[in-house]
């Protein structure tokens, strides 16, 4: 498949689910704990990127109601549609978040949750290298990403007729793009799913 097709994968796949995956009411679920941290490290009014935001529950909800500026990105129509009524308070944008520009030094977290590895393998890299521009100094990147390579794809996602995408590098590729990027690693953890799982890292610039 080409990129384009892989994004357009991911789009549908979560345009068909997006209530599957999740619902309204969801609640903050293994996301808590995560969110909680973030909160103690940002400043108060702080300017928040959420890239790969889904229908903003919970990361984009959870930020909000704590009175940040959240900007949410998603490429699924669906999922934007469902954040701009969930979380009416965010700003919410359908966009290829490879595609994104923002100004350089104009935010103080970018949260990237289970998003990453829905995006080409090859655009990856960059996409770090432009968060890294983003942060303010001290700024946090929050982001899930694989634990071991892997590319492929699912055609009965979720138990449903629709079809997802995933390709990530291992952790230590990861470990060495954020490096690269000028970020600095304070905490990595492997987060257990199935059989397998992913690499949680908490980086600052």
């Amino acid at each position: 498949m080409s990129r384009d097709d892989e994004r357009d994968v991911v789009r549908s796949g979560y345009d068909a689910l997006s209530y599957h995956y999740r619902a309204d009411d969801a609640d903050d679920g293994q996301y808590a704990p995560w969110l909680a941290e973030l909160r103690r490290r940002l400043p108060a009014a702080a300017t928040i990127l959420d890239l790969g935001c889904g229908c903003g529950v919970p990361v984009a909800r959870f930020l909000a109601n704590a009175g940040h500026h959240v900007t949410g990105v998603d490429i699924s129509d669906v999922q934007i549609e469902r954040a701009r009524r969930l979380v009416p308070t965010g700003t919410f944008l359908r966009a290829d978040a490879t595609r994104l520009e923002r100004p350089p030094m104009s935010i103080d977290a970018v949260v990237c949750l289970y998003a990453l590895i829905h995006m080409p393998l090859a655009d990856q890299p960059p996409l770090i290298d432009r968060i890294a521009t983003w942060l303010r100094p001290g700024g946090w990147l929050l982001a899930t990403v694989g634990h071991e390579a892997w590319t492929g794809r699912d055609d009965n996602w979720l138990g449903g007729a629709a079809t997802m995408w995933w390709s990530h590098a291992d952790a230590a590729t990861y470990r060495a793009w954020l490096r690269h990027a000028g970020l600095t690693i304070t905490s990595e953890d492997f987060v257990s799913e199935g059989s397998s799982g992913h690499t949680l890292f908490w980086a600052q610039r």
